[in-house]
């Protein structure tokens, strides 16, 4: 076992993020490093913890530190070398207040790519990877300055309570790993599409990556901008859309069909879109999917130049990135950020990706032992061993008994099995609804 692959999060985070890359990430933006306790290394980690940690307190994060837990992390200033950390909260919480903004995307930025080059081998189509784009929204607390920067919605009927962001994130296909997400308002006079947060999302990604995506992306202005960034697509079509690309020509069987796509006159109105080319040259496939009565046309559109029935088992692995969004917003709870400020809340975002990125990371590790697909392990049992047993891990009295718990970690993760699935999903696909704790009461005539 090499170095970086030693399967507990903190050697994980040890490794793809040493002190060097924050100390160059602090030069490059003009940020001075100072020798302290709490440095941006540290506190990045701390905030990340609180999302693994069920309890997700300050406290019991500083708990850590002061028990020793964190020691491999610490700069060598005068107060770590003398013992002498408190264990008041004040100093972690200021420590995150004040971590800039900027040194905080970039270093998640530089981690995602770490992880992402040294986790995802080549595979998907070729030497290409394919990423699945979709949407989601995050609740926060009713708080002055978060009202003001994310107006919650409202109907003829008033105001909501919450404010709500709109966020969009790739995950790739393979190994679940999501990339940096993009966010914005969802209500108000600056609310963004998901569309215009999915062409930042593409940015970051390796040149020739796949893009794939359900009919709500399925529209022009995504097919340009991948093919701007040099990404070919796989998209899903509304009928009518479909049909629009046939020239009206209805479609009666399976098949597939040569088009060009060519900016409509609505299309042509938005500024990112008004110096398109004449058209973009792709397939239309068309397939009748599911079982029984619950069969339904499936229109994909698609830049590739694979076989059709390979395109289709690509979108059929679409399904996973709904089970991604409910891991990142449920297991690690991110579907409520209680924060007081926009820079903080921008932060705890970012914190939780990258926590939910380092959980995947172990399961990549733990699916290359056993000699399966990341994708057949589930997240939520592979998340409560890891939480579980980290504690575990960090209080071993020497390195060998460490290595043989983070072994127990792996094997245990590497069993986290899902079952196999007798049939394939039926079309319509369902949505997952939010569970309630009681029964809701019905209403009585009076």
């Amino acid at each position: 076992m090499t170095p970086f692959e030693l399967p507990v999060l903190l050697s994980l985070y040890a490794e793809i993020a040493p002190g060097e890359l924050f100390r160059i990430l602090q030069q490059n933006l003009g940020v001075r490093a100072r020798n302290r306790i709490y440095t941006p290394r540290v506190v990045l980690w701390m905030m990340m913890g609180q999302r693994l940690d069920p309890r997700g307190t300050l406290a019991s994060e500083v708990e850590q530190l002061v028990q020793g837990k964190l020691n491999p992390l610490l700069s060598q200033c005068k107060r770590v070398q003398e013992k002498d950390i408190s264990l008041a909260t004040g100093g972690y919480c200021q420590a995150r207040q004040g971590l800039p903004l900027a040194l905080m995307e970039r270093s998640v930025e530089q981690i995602i790519q770490r992880l992402r080059e040294h986790l995802i081998p080549a595979a998907g189509v070729g030497d290409q990877r394919v990423y699945v784009v979709d949407g989601s929204s995050l609740q926060l607390d009713a708080q002055p300055a978060l009202l003001r920067t994310y107006p919650p919605a409202e109907n003829q009927h008033g105001k909501a309570h919450w404010p709500v962001v709109r966020m969009v994130v790739l995950h790739d296909v393979e190994t679940g790993l999501a990339e940096r997400p993009c966010w914005g308002p969802m209500n108000g006079p600056g609310a963004v599409s998901e569309q215009a947060l999915a062409h930042q999302a593409m940015e970051p990604l390796p040149p020739g990556s796949v893009i794939l995506g359900d009919r709500n992306f399925g529209i022009f202005s995504i097919v340009l901008g991948a093919q701007q960034r040099g990404h070919p697509v796989v998209l899903r079509l509304t009928g009518a859309r479909a049909k629009a690309l046939l020239a009206g020509v209805s479609i009666s069987q399976e098949g597939e069909y040569p088009v060009e796509w060519r900016a409509s006159r609505f299309d042509q109105l938005r500024p990112e879109i008004g110096s398109a080319p004449a058209g973009i040259a792709g397939r239309l496939i068309a397939r009748r999917v599911g079982r029984g009565k619950s069969k339904q046309w499936l229109y994909l559109f698609t830049t590739l130049t694979i076989p059709a029935d390979e395109v289709v088992e690509i979108y059929g692995r679409r399904w996973g990135v709904e089970s991604d969004l409910r891991s990142l917003k449920q297991t690690v709870r991110l579907q409520r950020l209680t924060v007081q400020s926009v820079d903080l809340m921008q932060k705890e975002l970012l914190a939780a990706v990258l926590a939910y990125n380092l959980v995947r990371a172990i399961m990549c590790l733990a699916a290359r032992r056993v000699g399966i697909e990341p994708r057949q392990l589930s997240f939520t049992y592979a998340y409560n061993i890891v939480t579980d047993g980290l504690s575990d891990v960090l209080a071993a009295a020497t390195e060998a008994e460490q290595l043989q718990r983070l072994e127990r970690i792996v094997y245990l993760v590497g069993r986290c099995r899902l079952p196999n699935r007798s049939k394939h999903r039926s079309y319509p696909r369902t949505v997952w609804g939010r569970g309630y704790r009681y029964p809701i009461r019905p209403r009585r005539e009076n």
